[in-house]
């Protein structure tokens, strides 16, 4: 079992909090797991990305090639698109469809969610507009983590929510129901 994923965004949209659970999860099944981040550039709204690599067998390096990525997991779509080719032929792309439009030349939504339309294997809804709807707008991060753990061969969904109580935990019971609420409903999406 393999699973190379990126997961791109925004500073601040809690792409290294997606990372961290699903960190917690690989390791709880047992799981090799590498990782390496860019993220200097968060606070100011910038590039923030990661490669996670989770495998049965030991894995060699923590960065994955051109063409390799199983999965692009992002909330951010422009920033999905940036990575496009690190996915591999097979591969998903999982993001939300609300712009963080930070830049003045940001594209036209149209031209952006053509490119998506375009690609083989995509999920993308405004993850934004359901984390509102079940828990609160700082959850979308943890709508996207529903909505591409369908995609990860080898994590069952029992540990992903169990990695989800662990890195909230001290922030609170009400915060973890959050969270996990908000986990379920883009796991449901994505299964739809």
């Amino acid at each position: 079992m393999k699973s190379d994923i990126i997961l791109a965004g925004v500073g601040g949209q809690g792409i290294l909090s997606i990372a961290t659970i699903l960190g917690a999860a690989a390791l709880d099944e047992g799981l090799h797991l590498k990782q390496a981040e860019v993220h200097g550039m968060s606070q100011r709204g910038g590039d923030v990305q990661s490669n996670l690599r989770l495998s049965s067998n030991p894995i060699a390096s923590d960065l994955i090639p051109l063409g390799g990525a199983d999965l692009i997991v992002s909330l951010e779509p422009m920033e999905a698109l940036r990575y496009l080719p690190y996915l591999s032929q097979k591969g998903w792309v999982v993001t939300n469809t609300t712009p963080f439009n930070n830049i003045t030349d940001y594209p036209e939504m149209e031209e952006v969610m053509k490119e998506l339309d375009n690609l083989p294997h995509v999920v993308a809804f405004d993850m934004d507009a359901v984390a509102k709807e079940v828990a609160s707008a700082r959850a979308a991060n943890m709508v996207l983590l529903g909505a591409c753990s369908p995609f990860i061969e080898g994590l069952e969904k029992s540990k992903i929510e169990d990695g989800i109580r662990k890195i909230f935990g001290r922030k609170g019971e009400a915060m973890v129901e959050s969270n996990l609420k908000a986990f379920r409903a883009g796991w449901e999406r994505a299964e739809k």
